[in-house]
């Protein structure tokens, strides 16, 4: 791996000492992990429930009525706001998070109650979510779609010990954190094996799509340091989605049904790869023929989304990870993969996304946040979630030859979260396994790291991996 023009970099480590170090990392990541987990069962939560607590409303007589009209307020006021976010220097989608928050309880409910209850009363919460659950669905094919996989094998040993380090410091680190807020935070009808458990994943993800914007952004998806970080995210994103699957399967079965789950979740995988993956590919090869995809086509790809999608809620897996898997087996490059996305990003982004965002501001009450302590708790999160990531990132790619100044730059691209982690929240919200006083923290964690990326990456940016890539080191 060569160092970039203008920063001086070691040469990168044989490949057996990172595999080495990589696999003792694996193991006494796992080790600590049962530590803490045995820790952790001697604390007592409070008596209680997690589950979300909304007002009592009835749903309003003109239902479709308010269903369009909450859609149209949310558009507009995610378009305004993520205009303005994208003029300082954000990303967009960021603008379009806050502005769902904001027409929520958190603002708008405390300013003006009678306009919020107008304009996203209470009572159309599960319409909205409905909608909003089929709009992440979509959103998550898409990432398959756009994920290359051949940025899987780049730079491999460097990439895998790089992204899995990224998910192993902020999971553990999150892991460590639940000991202190499980008996604050949770409640008895909550194991601390399962709050541990999605608070480390919770602290692990990154937002591929997030990261690969701001990276084309600032003209460095070409770059070298572009190319590592697409590739991690890749990883790293595959990796987290595949411990939320695993995660959720564990907080659904019984301890008599488990084993189960995790058959029919291999029978799913290799099903999907062996089976499905080839008769998409013969597919995407005969569509590719055409100048247009047909409809024929369009209507088999939106099937096997259904049916992938159906299939993972049923095993107990989620819908979102049959959604993300069938979407990441279609070639990428694919005349089927670019007309599939030319055709659902606008509809998905524009208009199904801003539901999920209403939706989160309904869940989002910031004004659960009472206390000073409470403000403690949350900012002790965004710290370690920061800490974890970035440090274990950083540490990763010097170890595999960087340089400080480009792995730190890496470390701040991987701490990106934006919408993987909302999506993520919604998930522990939706089982039980967090509680909406937790929720919006770890809200507020996704908007402050997403936040700090562009500028302290703006920071590091003078001379970090702006080498351009050969035509054999791959596409941005």
């Amino acid at each position: 791996m060569p160092p970039s023009q203008g920063s001086p970099s070691r040469s990168a480590p044989p490949r057996a000492k990172t595999l080495f170090l990589y696999a003792l990392m694996l193991a006494a990541s796992f080790g600590a992990f049962l530590w803490i987990r045995s820790r952790g069962e001697e604390l007592t939560a409070l008596a209680g429930s997690t589950t979300l607590a909304t007002p009592a409303a009835q749903a309003p007589e003109h239902v479709l009525l308010h269903v369009l009209l909450s859609l149209l307020v949310v558009i507009l006021a995610a378009r305004a706001l993520g205009a303005v976010f994208r003029y300082i220097g954000q990303p967009p989608v960021i603008g379009e998070v806050v502005a769902g928050i904001l027409l929520g309880p958190s603002l708008l409910g405390r300013i003006l109650p009678e306009a919020q209850a107008f304009l996203l009363p209470i009572g159309i919460a599960p319409e909205l979510g409905v909608i909003a659950q089929v709009g992440v669905i979509l959103f998550m094919f898409l990432i398959g779609l756009e994920l290359d996989t051949s940025l899987l094998g780049k730079h491999s040993h460097a990439t895998l010990a790089i992204s899995h380090s990224s998910i192993v410091g902020p999971f553990l680190s999150g892991a460590v954190l639940a000991l202190w807020l499980y008996p604050v935070l949770s409640s008895s009808d909550v194991g601390f094996t399962n709050f541990a458990l999605f608070m480390g994943v919770s602290m692990s993800v990154t937002a591929f799509p997030v990261l690969a914007r701001i990276l084309t952004d600032r003209g460095l998806s070409r770059s070298k340091l572009g190319v590592i970080a697409l590739a991690c995210a890749a990883v790293d994103d595959v990796t987290a989605w595949c411990l939320l699957a695993a995660i959720v399967g564990i907080v659904r079965a019984n301890a008599t049904n488990s084993l189960w789950t995790l058959a029919l979740t291999l029978v799913y995988l290799v099903g999907m790869v062996v089976v499905v993956r080839p008769i998409i590919g013969r597919l995407a090869r005969r569509e590719s023929s055409n100048q247009r995809l047909t409809q024929g086509a369009t209507a088999a790809a939106l099937i096997g989304l259904l049916a992938s999608a159906l299939i993972t809620e049923a095993i107990g897996i989620h819908a979102l990870f049959g959604a993300f898997l069938l979407g990441a087996i279609i070639p990428h490059d694919s005349l089927l993969a670019k007309q599939l996305l030319e055709r659902l990003e606008d509809f998905v982004v524009v208009l199904l996304l801003p539901a999920f965002f209403a939706f989160t501001g309904l869940r989002t009450q910031i004004g659960l946040l009472g206390t000073v302590m409470d403000w403690v708790y949350c900012g002790c999160i965004v710290l370690v979630a920061c800490a974890g990531k970035f440090g274990g990132s950083t540490l990763a790619a010097r170890l595999t030859g960087l340089s400080w100044r480009e792995a730190s730059a890496l470390g701040v691209l991987m701490n990106t979260r934006g919408l993987m982690e909302l999506i993520v929240l919604h998930v522990g919200l939706d089982l039980g396994v967090i509680s909406p006083r937790l929720f919006a923290m770890l809200v507020v964690m996704a908007v402050v790291t997403t936040l700090a990326t562009s500028p302290l990456l703006q920071l590091l940016k003078p001379g970090v991996g702006l080498t351009p890539l050969s035509a054999a080191a791959g596409r941005g």
